[in-house]
């Protein structure tokens, strides 16, 4: 991953020539401020900035994802969609399953992975999404699925329901998708990693 260095006498130039040199608008780069550069004894202070263009790191963890699977013994292609400004990485293996894991726990020790090898990289925030063969979005649609019919039941009954334990990102699902619920409410209750949802009626 390529980065660039840029200078100037306050962040706003440094950056207008990083933007000059790589003939790119900002909205397509991560730019790192470092530090104040001092000056000699007639010399003035300067910024110093660090910039890496987006679609060098959306080709850095594209490429790692690649290793990973590769060192694991995995025969795989990558395919990058965009959702708005987050990149997604689509996994296609020769064994999907495995690459998926339990209830998806080998995909999110993978997220992790590349997450933290990108951290160490960039010392930036970036949003992608790893998924194995649209996975994560079926998941996605079920858990929903599952979220309106026990919302639906416990309306009725006024008795609430602790759903299995869920990661994160799946407990996240159930509470946006009945966010706006007139009816029911939602909790997260235990320790991980047996946190789970509970759905209770808001009578």
């Amino acid at each position: 991953m390529e980065k660039h260095k840029y200078y100037g006498k306050t962040k706003e130039e440094a950056l207008n020539n990083a933007k000059m040199d790589l003939q790119e608008v900002e909205e397509n780069l991560i730019v790192i401020e470092k530090e104040e550069v001092k000056g000699g004894l007639f010399k003035a202070k300067k910024i110093e900035i660090e910039v890496i263009e987006k679609r060098e790191v959306v080709k850095f963890i594209k490429d790692y994802i690649l290793i990973l699977l590769k060192d694991l013994g995995f025969s795989a292609n990558v395919e990058v969609k965009k959702k708005g400004e987050v990149p997604n990485y689509i996994i296609y293996s020769d064994n999907d399953s495995l690459v998926i894991g339990k209830n998806g726990k080998n995909l999110n020790a993978l997220s992790i992975v590349v997450g933290q090898a990108l951290k160490k990289e960039i010392k930036a925030p970036f949003k992608f999404v790893i998924d194995v063969s649209d996975y994560k979005e079926n998941h996605q649609k079920s858990l929903e699925i599952l979220a309106k019919r026990i919302a639906r039941e416990v309306a009725e009954t006024k008795v609430e329901v602790q759903l299995d334990s869920m990661n994160s990102y799946e407990r996240r699902i159930i509470h946006n998708i009945l966010s706006e619920n007139k009816k029911v409410y939602t909790e997260s209750i235990g320790e991980e990693p047996n946190r789970r949802v509970v759905i209770k009626s808001r009578d």
